[in-house]
């Protein structure tokens, strides 16, 4: 009587659960009685197996364990529910031992127990080792089914791994086993995750039959690459074919939307799903309230949370988590701060998410005391194992500059119980570069070799970065070499990086070398290459020749008045090579050039530079229709520009209208001022601007000083000079 036997076992193991019983009750219970009566040990094994079912897992363990010691074997099918059961809670570690311990028993494994491991070797990261089971199990003469190889190819899907997908497909020809909708399925999500969807639409209309997971997939595919004209295409054609939206659609649509912006066409669709029977769930909701906070919606964010409290889904850790990322992400610290006590007040346990980003606002936003308060908090509550938080910290760290701070840290990951990985190497080694403590950096790079971390593009990126900082040229062809040897392929960041680098050496035929061989490779330049040419040209004296590609960046033609500005002297006289990377300014290549601060103010000081002040301020007065926002930078140019030809009081105009725009003038701008002064012949205004510089929170610095002195040396005032060069001293700043 199973049946029977069954309903009973379950009724007691649920009882006893609720009565919270210890995990061995019902065990020593079963034992008691069997000691006396002698009933089929069947039981024992139906226990096990319900359990299982139930995913009780230590209270499972505790039987299967046990069930040895008194002689009992369970059946090959309940401990492929065990195993199942510890796949599914993610226990892969306990997964492998039970499999071993039934190896030692005696047991063969069947296709099922084969499915189950190969899952649980490829959820775990380790898909090599999965293809090397199913190799072993083949040599034992098992016929594998279909769904076991099909585990193996999602893992490598899920590693991106295109060579051992299609490895996988070679077997299961050489076996015969035909591939079916799900193999097609999984091929197309292959592609999807390489970003390869032409390929991915291929195999799609090479399907004989497809089902509605296969147009799921494919859906998906593009939403994530944000092309939603051919999510749209698909989904219409999945509709023509009989199909129904389901949820897994409506989410991708939510979240593609969401990505590329297009936050009225995710709530179009939220609303959509009532007419088609859908509900949304916590995901669709979670999706839609990220678009809202990072598009800086936080009204319509909260107005969001109500609905779904009135739909019946309550906040979660994940809601709190996105809204906090949103307030901090506007600046809104206060008003995080006030949803963190909220949540803490609600009973909503934070984590390390939660932790990291109010951790990342405070380090962002300078406040390195509160940060470390809240790190001091983190450590107390046992966050000390989360790789987000630690990174968050390290990297805080480095972005300051704290670089002692940051090694101590680092040396103390393992001692907290959690071994620096690829990502906080290389942030350290990315500190390092930025500090100038090159040799440091170089280091790091040696140790994660010894650890079997190999440095990635962007490690590499850094380094030669760092390198051309510090003036290290020599080493820069070093490293490159030593990029080929990985085969590693320079990107946009590394050519960006030696343009800039060989400009600031006054070298641009390797810069313009550089241009040229990253456009042979396929690359575009982007806003920062071009930047670095340009700024470079003008610091040359190449004042056309920045003109000229300016123009053809900015669309000068759109803005007539403008053309005047851009008028070239002798095009005779112009460099062959920057003729060159204009004409290599096609349609894509412009696409990839999106001009931002950095290019509008590179335009402004080089006209500037020449004294053109008045073609400087139609400049930005133009381009602020395209979305240009006179910065600090924007500003110091000005005044520098305005003070050279003699207009200081126009300069200090400029100064107040800063002060007025919540504009922090920085040293730089005060020593444009007390250098326009000087040249005018108001040193002694000058001083008294100098003298007012700590009150404003700034400290004079080599370029102040030397401003000052060269300003009293030329009308003949040496002895002030001589004092101002002793103060300077005095205050340990280098004489030049």
């Amino acid at each position: 009587m199973f049946d029977e036997t069954r309903f009973y076992l379950s009724e007691l193991l649920e009882l006893s659960r609720n009565n919270k019983k210890p995990v061995s009750f019902v065990w020593d219970e079963l034992v008691a009685v069997y000691r006396e009566f002698k009933f089929s040990p069947t039981v024992f094994d139906m226990v096990l197996k319900i359990y299982a079912k139930k995913g009780l897992i230590k209270n499972a363990l505790y039987v299967f364990d046990n069930m040895p010691k008194w002689g009992l074997v369970p059946k090959l099918g309940s401990c492929n529910s065990l195993l199942n059961s510890l796949v599914k809670k993610g226990e892969f570690f306990t997964a492998f031992t039970v499999y071993d311990e039934m190896i030692k028993m005696g047991f063969n494994p069947d296709i099922y127990t084969c499915t189950i491991m190969v899952n649980a070797y490829c959820k775990d990261g380790k898909v090599d080792k999965a293809e090397f089971f199913v190799e072993e199990i083949e040599k034992m003469g098992l016929e594998l089914s279909i769904a076991t190889y099909h585990s193996l190819i999602n893992g490598y899907v899920e590693m991106k791994d295109l060579k051992g997908v299609e490895r996988v497909l070679r077997r299961m020809d050489e076996k015969g086993i035909s591939r079916n909708v799900v193999t097609f399925t999984l091929l197309i999500k292959s592609y999807c995750r390489l970003c390869k969807m032409e390929e991915a639409e291929k195999v799609f209309r090479e399907m004989k039959e497809v089902d509605k997971q296969a147009y799921g997939v494919l859906i998906d595919g593009f939403c994530q690459m944000g092309k939603m004209d051919d999510a749209l295409r698909i989904r219409d054609q999945m509709l023509r074919s009989g199909f129904k939206m389901n949820l897994f659609i409506c989410n991708s649509l939510i979240n593609g939307y969401c990505k590329a912006g297009k936050i009225s066409n995710a709530e179009q669709i939220v609303r959509s799903m009532i007419s088609w029977n859908l509900k949304p769930d916590s995901y669709s909701y979670h999706t839609l309230l990220d678009g809202y906070c990072r598009e800086g919606l936080m009204q319509n964010a909260f107005n969001l949370c109500d609905e779904m409290i009135q739909n019946g889904i309550d906040p979660t850790v994940v809601t709190y988590n996105t809204l906090l990322k949103g307030l901090c992400r506007e600046g809104a610290v206060a008003d995080a701060l006030h949803l963190w006590n909220l949540m803490l007040k609600r009973g909503v346990v934070p984590n390390a998410v939660g932790y990291g980003t109010l951790l990342n606002a405070f380090l962002n936003m300078g406040e390195f005391e509160k940060a470390l308060v809240l790190w001091k908090h983190i450590l107390a509550r046992g966050h000390t194992k989360s790789r987000i938080l630690l990174s968050t910290v390290l990297k805080g760290f480095c972005k300051m500059g704290k670089m002692v701070e940051a090694e101590l840290l680092f040396n103390k990951m393992e001692e907290l119980g959690c071994s620096p990985d690829g990502v906080t190497y290389r942030t350290l080694s990315d500190g390092y570069c930025k500090a100038g403590e090159i040799e440091k950096a170089l280091k790091t790079k040696d140790t994660m070799e010894l650890q079997n971390i190999p440095a990635s593009i962007e490690n590499f990126n850094s380094l030669i970065s760092g390198l051309i900082k510090a003036g290290k040229f020599s080493k820069v062809k070093d490293l490159l070499s030593e990029m080929n040897d990985r085969e590693l392929t320079p990107n946009v960041v590394t050519y960006g990086a030696l343009i800039t680098g060989w400009f600031k050496e006054g070298l641009p035929e390797k810069a313009f070398k550089a241009y040229f061989e990253m456009r042979d490779t396929g690359l575009n330049p982007n806003v920062i290459i071009v930047s670095s040419i340009i700024s470079g040209l003008y610091k040359l004296g190449r004042t056309d020749d920045a003109n000229m590609l300016l123009q053809k960046i900015l669309d000068v033609k759109l803005y007539p008045d403008l053309r005047h500005i851009y008028i070239f002297s002798n095009s005779k006289t112009r460099l062959p090579d920057v003729q060159k990377i204009a004409d290599s300014l096609d349609g894509s290549a412009t696409k990839s050039v999106v001009p931002n601060n950095v290019l509008y103010n590179i335009a402004v000081a080089g006209l500037c530079k020449l004294g053109k002040i008045d073609d400087a301020r139609d400049v930005i007065n133009y381009y602020s229709q395209k979305g240009f926002t006179p910065d600090e930078f924007t500003y110091c140019t000005l005044v520098h520009g305005i003070s050279l030809v003699g207009k200081v009081n126009e300069a200090f105009n400029l100064r107040d209208e800063m002060l007025i725009k919540d504009l922090v003038p920085n040293i730089a701008v005060y020593n444009a001022l007390i250098n326009g002064l000087c040249k005018s012949g108001n040193t002694e205004r000058a001083l008294r601007l100098f003298n007012k510089l700590h009150s404003k929170g700034l400290s004079p610095n080599v370029i102040t000083y030397n401003t000052l002195i060269d300003g009293y040396y030329k009308i003949g005032k040496t002895s002030e000079a001589v004092q101002l060069l002793k103060r300077m001293t005095e205050e340990e700043i280098l004489p030049s």
